[in-house]
């Protein structure tokens, strides 16, 4: 089978809401070759339609087919551990449709599932309500732990700061489905029908992208339009296969025929 794409955004086709050069010209390469590739985002509080509304802004014409986000993995997780099961959620549009799409319960009391997503709705009080189901012996899951950027003004406290906060307070370790997790990584990989063999990471952040391609044993691109800079490389333990300035100097047909 030919090789396929799982293609982080942020810092790779674009960086906030300005294109990355070049990203869309790389992303026309693959549809018109028929090649397979999802955006994979930790993401989960915006829906597929979303994201393909935010690609289409920037000049990218792609399907929902395109994308997969935390939330959709989290939502088929939790199906196939515990069908039609209860579950609280701390988290917006996204991942409401994903659990609600997979036959999950969407409850205020005695849940199976207490789950953590992205979002700036919900309130202290709905935190405490979470606690207090956890020590009653609901499992704990969060779609990801990204950091917040840890910049003035930034109006998102950060998924990873609210899911310590509940760990804290409960004495309970959350199950991260999102990157570098292997149960996004996978899962993301199995939404395209590629095999482990056949999977090549885009990423910019050697924390999530990277490392979770070199654990799942994916080949992995690292660009630098993003957070991680070739100099940051030293203190990691891992390395990508190809690094490269952007993704628009990655040469497509010299990766599908594997010959690096």
């Amino acid at each position: 089978m030919r090789k396929g794409f799982l293609i982080d955004m942020d810092g790779v086709i674009y960086g906030g809401d300005v294109l990355i050069p070049g990203a869309d010209r790389f992303i026309a390469q693959l549809l018109e070759h028929a090649i397979p590739f999802t955006f994979m985002t930790n993401n989960s509080q915006r829906t597929p339609t979303e994201v393909v509304r935010k690609l289409r802004k920037l000049g990218i014409e792609v399907t929902e087919a395109h994308v997969y986000t935390s939330a959709m993995a989290t939502g088929k997780f939790i199906a196939g551990q515990i069908p039609n099961s209860a579950v609280y959620v701390l988290g917006e549009g996204g991942l409401l449709s994903s659990l609600h799409d997979n036959g999950l319960k969407l409850v205020e009391t005695d849940p199976d599932f207490v789950v953590l997503g992205e979002g700036r709705n919900f309130t202290l009080e709905m935190v405490q309500k979470a606690v207090d189901m956890i020590l009653a012996g609901a499992k704990f899951i969060t779609t990801n732990r990204d950091p917040s950027p840890k910049k003035k003004g930034w109006n998102n406290l950060g998924i990873a700061a609210t899911t310590a906060m509940i760990e804290e307070a409960t004495g309970t370790k959350a199950f991260v489905i999102g990157k570098p997790g292997p149960v996004m990584m996978r899962s993301a990989r199995k939404f395209i029908g590629l095999e482990t063999a056949d999977t090549v990471v885009i990423g910019d952040t050697m924390q999530t992208d990277i490392r979770g391609g070199v654990q799942m044993g994916y080949k992995t691109i690292l660009v630098l339009t993003g957070v991680t800079q070739r100099e940051d490389l030293p203190k990691y333990a891992f390395r990508p296969d190809i690094i490269v300035e952007s993704i628009a100097d990655i040469e497509l047909p010299v990766i599908m025929e594997g010959k690096r």
